[in-house]
Order: structure tokens, then C-alpha cells, then sequence
């Protein structure tokens, strides 16, 4: 990781949260994640991406950023560690869950989501009342 203030990186392709949120964390581009997580067989257009957790896991690691071994339920925006990946806009799609990963910073006394997704007039978002995460898996940074 190249430093401790994380800046929201755009996702290149309609499902590469997972790799925009990783790139974020890791203080590189996209297309630096992107190459990464080609090199270990993970593909934005894989569903497993973002219907599961280990695609990420490996991605993150690969990339030398360090996560909680497990997810643990959102209760409150204040219960929130420092640094966590959030599973938001959870839902189940025949049988399956689907989510959009979206990366929480604390830091300095602020709080902020950083959101990958392109259509977003600011990717920096403190409209905590809108967005309802499901769970997260905590960063150590």
C-alpha cells in the first residue's frame, strides 16, 4: 500500500467494484488491479466477484492489504473500524446474493464511503441515510 489517505477509484467496467474497491485500499489504479486480479483468474464479468467473498480476499492479499478472516453484520456507522469494505445494495438474484463493494474510511475525524461506480456525481459519498450496508470485513491498514 503506497500511503494511508485512500482516494475513490472508478470502476472501468459495469461489475468491477470489487477490483476498483481493492485498487483503492491498495493505493494503485484500476488498470494495476485489473492486471492483478487477471493474473490470478478473477474477472470483473465473474458474478463470483460480487456474490462472494474469496475473490476479493485473494485480490486484497495478493495485493498486500490485510483483512478480517471473517464478514461481521452492520450495526451503525459508528461501530465501524477505521478501514472496511462494505457489502451494499445486498440482494438475492435467483437464489444467489449480489452486492456492490464500496470501501469506508475513518480518518482524521472524517468518515466517508468511497464508491467505485462511474455514474456518481461525487465518488466520495457522506449520504450515510441512503446507503445500507449488509455487512463488512474489516482492513487493517
Amino acid at each position: 500500500m503506497r500511503g494511508t489517505d485512500i482516494h475513490p477509484i472508478i470502476q472501468e467496467e459495469p461489475t468491477g467494484c470489487g477490483i476498483a474497491a481493492s485498487a483503492a485500499l491498495a493505493g494503485i489504479s484500476y488498470a494495476e488491479a485489473k492486471c492483478c486480479a487477471n493474473a490470478l483468474g478473477i474477472y470483473a464479468e465473474d458474478t463470483s466477484l460480487w456474490s462472494e467473498t474469496d475473490y476479493v480476499r485473494r485480490l486484497l492479499r495478493e495485493l498486500g492489504v490485510a483483512v478480517s478472516a471473517t464478514e461481521a453484520p452492520f450495526t451503525s456507522w459508528e461501530r465501524l473500524p477505521n478501514r472496511a469494505l462494505l457489502a451494499i445494495k445486498w440482494r438475492m438474484k435467483r437464489g444467489r446474493p449480489f452486492w456492490h463493494w464500496v470501501v469506508f474510511v475513518r480518518e482524521d475525524g472524517n468518515v466517508r464511503v468511497l464508491d467505485s461506480k462511474q455514474a456518481l456525481r461525487s465518488n466520495r459519498r457522506k449520504d450515510f441515510g441512503r446507503i445500507k450496508p449488509e455487512w463488512y470485513i474489516e482492513v487493517f491498514i
